[in-house]
């Protein structure tokens, strides 16, 4: 196997099914050896199965391959930086880190529970850092490396029944242009994809309506193949001066999100009143306001491409 990622090492989060799994494959089909993550845990993050991971890496290695398994919850310090680990006993060196691994626990916000909240922002937020720190050391002695963080637009737009998992996934954004800029000096990238794919992770969104149907039907057009090559991209030196962005990959369409920025300003030199805001500040603000009730399905409404 050759091609972009040759004789680079990369691990991946969350690598045994779905998303994970495609990403994998590619990255070792483009020649990397590949650390293949996952505890094997149900959707909400309950018990354990070796056989995801290794199912992944027996795969890889069949095709000629270089793989491992590694079965640590991201969400645990200790068992996210074996996953680093791993990578430098078994091949040496690492040489990306894709942030992969993700948990829901979706419920309307009213009746959210702090275990929904703390379980979710564990594996989804903190997973991120405790696996990104664990390799920032190697990062930073070889001056070259390539975070890869998941988000989700449920954090960039907005979701219905997702608190939780929304904090997480626009926490993960705020986290990867911090290490963007902290490691620029050093030669370190750190970007973010918001992916579009039908997996285990969408498979449990509700589709009681025929608004919900259709965007379930998109969804299932969405293989998560699609996304695997901007990882790719990603983790090679291909990207070596692409650093600080949000991808999304949307079947054959890949986007470039933008970050928050002002869009309207108005000064009033005597100062403002509660009065004078309602009165003069919203109405010229209001033809730029976000829409209340925006979901990902109102920004994008037409058939993936």
């Amino acid at each position: 196997m050759s091609g972009c990622l040759g004789g680079k090492v990369v691990a991946i989060t969350g690598a045994g099914r779905g998303i994970g799994r495609e990403l994998a494959l590619h990255c070792a089909a483009e020649g990397a050896a590949v650390i293949v993550n996952d505890p094997g845990v149900a959707q909400a993050g309950d018990g354990g199965d070796a056989a995801p991971a290794e199912t992944t890496a027996n795969d890889i290695i069949a095709a000629g391959g270089k793989a491992a398994a590694n079965f640590g919850n991201v969400a645990d310090p200790a068992q996210a930086a074996s996953i680093v680990e791993d990578a430098v006993q078994r091949f040496g060196r690492i040489d990306a880190v894709v942030n992969n691994a993700g948990i829901l626990r979706d419920t309307i916000w009213h009746k959210m529970s702090y275990e929904d909240w703390k379980s979710v922002i564990e594996v989804n937020l903190t997973g991120v850092f405790n696996v990104s720190k664990a390799a920032t050391p190697y990062f930073r002695e070889q001056q070259s490396g390539s975070f890869i963080h998941f988000t989700s637009t449920s954090g960039l737009i907005g979701n219905i029944g997702q608190a939780n998992y929304s904090a997480a996934k626009l926490g993960v954004v705020a986290l990867s242009q911090s290490i963007a800029l902290d490691m620029a000096r050093v030669g370190v990238r750190s970007n973010c994809i918001a992916p579009f794919a039908w997996s285990r992770m969408t498979s449990s969104i509700p589709a009681t309506t025929p608004a919900e149907q259709e965007r379930i039907a998109r969804l299932q057009s969405m293989s998560a193949d699609r996304i695997a090559p901007l990882v790719s991209y990603l983790a090679s030196d291909l990207s070596r001066d692409v650093t600080n962005q949000i991808f999304s990959v949307r079947k054959n369409e890949i986007m470039l999100f933008s970050k928050p920025r002002p869009i309207r300003s108005m000064a009033k030199l005597e100062g403002w009143t509660p009065q004078a805001i309602a009165d003069e500040l919203i109405p010229a603000f209001r033809p730029a306001f976000a829409r209340a009730d925006e979901v990902s399905a109102h920004v994008f409404p037409y058939d993936p491409i």
